[in-house]
Formats: structure tokens, sequence, C-alpha cells
């Protein structure tokens, strides 16, 4: 079992950045793929980035290509999503998962643990 907790998210006007962040509680997480999905109202959950528990690989939708940038810190139970150079159509919920079993990583339906997610607002 396993917990995730996300934090940083918040208002930022376009051009800022913000980090958010994955905390995990329970075994083992390390060999957990964990990905970043984000969801604005009424559209479906979408893949921002990934990261592979192995090869620490890393996985960007074209939209976020260049300007975020996924990374983590097994020995903090935490991965990170640094978000530079925001736009207005960045403003979501941001989620991130964890999976034992990923393949296809921006495949929603591959992670089995979910956090509650933390709102990223992006100002024109």
């Amino acid at each position: 079992q396993v917990q995730l907790v996300e934090s940083g998210g918040g208002l930022v006007q376009a051009g800022g950045s913000l980090r958010l962040s994955c905390a995990a509680s329970g075994r083992a997480f390390s060999n957990y793929a964990v990905g970043w999905f984000r969801q604005a109202p009424g559209e479906e959950r979408d893949f921002v980035a990934a990261i592979s528990w192995s090869t620490h690989s890393t996985y960007y939708a074209d939209s976020v290509k260049g300007r975020f940038t996924i990374s983590r810190d097994n020995a903090k139970n935490t991965v990170y999503l640094q978000m530079n150079s925001l736009e207005p159509e960045d403003t979501a919920v941001y989620h991130c998962a964890a999976g034992l079993t990923v393949v296809q990583h921006y495949n929603l339906y591959e992670y089995n643990y979910w956090g509650q997610g933390t709102q990223v607002t992006v100002s024109s």
C-alpha cells in the first residue's frame, strides 16, 4: 500500500514557476514508477510526466516538454515536478500516481495509487 500527498500548488502569473511535490508513505516506494497527471474542469485527466523506478527514465507530454522537469529522491520518498514558463493552459488540478508494473507511462490506468491533487492556477 502506498499513500501519496501532493503539495506546492498555487496561483502564479503566466511565465512564472512552481514546484510540485509528491510525498509517499509505504514500503518500497523506490520500486514504483510515478506519474503526474492533470485535470481541468470538464476535461479528462491528462498525462503530464512520469519517471521510472529503475533507470529514472523520464517521459513528458508534448505540451510540457522543455518547460517541466520530473525528478525523484527515493531517500525522501518524494517525486518533484518543476514547472517553468507556466501558461494559463496549464491551469488544472495536478495528481501524482504510482504503479508497480507501469509500461505505458502515459496511461493512467496502469497506475495503482493516486493522490488527492493540488490546484495550479496560472493567470494571464
